[in-house]
């Protein structure tokens, strides 16, 4: 059989891109066909020191991007770090020092949140992208620009809405976050929506919807059915919709979403009459 023609750099790229590879995570590239250095030869055995029985042995230095945290003890270690946040300032100081999870490592930055704390309607997805890695802030991509198309169309804009995310740290190539990852970073969210105390809270796809409003359903059964949130301090309504992301992928469905907006419009109206 003849051999496959060698890709070119233009089909690699696409190839790494459809993937999901999208940036790199180290700023110098490696050669992986390169042949490997000789093994230098062992050094002679160091003489042998008696170590105190009172104290352990030292232990060896670990990367600060390879520290893991026991699942169970990251969860009790969010929520108590999210329970002592008093502001929204101090709950992002508390995430900016978290490092239960591991998404923090991988991340170019924390993607905390964008809009006015004081707005009487929040927005929450799911988890930051690549062009929310970069910025710093949630919904700036693609999808942000149709957020944005779809909040205006009922009268909102960025100073009269607050935009935030369950997860703050974008996970590697925008795959899936695991379970995991998202019980770590609920209790951060929760915290984040019973500071900001909003009017009604807005779910933006089935992952938030699911983790936020417990349930189980498919966002096509939950979107649009108005269900009551308890902050802890506080019982605010709550309604899902489709994510932006999707409406990309699906337009077909903008004509649902519409109306869960107009739904979001009549009831902020109504609370302010």
């Amino acid at each position: 059989m003849p051999p496959e023609p060698t890709p070119t750099l233009q089909q690699l790229l696409a190839f790494y891109l459809e993937a999901g590879v999208d940036c790199a995570l180290g700023d110098a590239p490696i050669n992986r066909l390169e042949e490997p250095e000789p093994v230098p030869a062992p050094a002679a055995p160091r003489p042998s020191v008696a170590l105190n029985p009172l104290r352990p042995p030292p232990m060896p230095s670990v990367p600060r991007s390879e520290i893991t945290v026991a699942p169970d003890a990251a969860i009790a270690s969010a929520r108590e770090a999210a329970r002592t946040a008093p502001t929204l300032e101090a709950l992002r100081t508390l995430m900016e020092n978290f490092d239960g999870c591991a998404l923090k490592h991988t991340a170019t930055r924390l993607v905390f949140a964008d809009g006015n704390p004081q707005a009487r309607v929040m927005f929450v997805g799911e988890a930051p992208g690549r062009d929310e890695d970069i910025e710093g802030l949630p919904f700036v991509g693609r999808s942000g620009k149709l957020l944005d198309r779809m909040i205006a169309a009922i009268g909102l804009d960025r100073s009269k809405a607050y935009i935030a995310n369950v997860i703050p740290w974008r996970p590697p190539g925008n795959r899936t976050p695991t379970p995991q990852e998202t019980q770590v970073c609920l209790p951060f969210i929760q915290r984040h929506i019973e500071l900001v105390n909003p009017d009604v809270l807005v779910t933006l796809g089935n992952p938030s919807t699911q983790a936020l409003l417990g349930t189980r359903e498919g966002i096509m059964r939950t979107r649009g059915k108005w269900i009551d949130y308890d902050t802890g301090t506080r019982t605010i309504r709550a309604v899902a919709t489709f994510h932006p992301a999707y409406l990309l992928r699906s337009p077909s469905y903008k004509r649902l979403s519409w109306q869960d907006l107009r739904a979001i419009a009549k009831v902020l109206q109504v609370a302010s009459a």
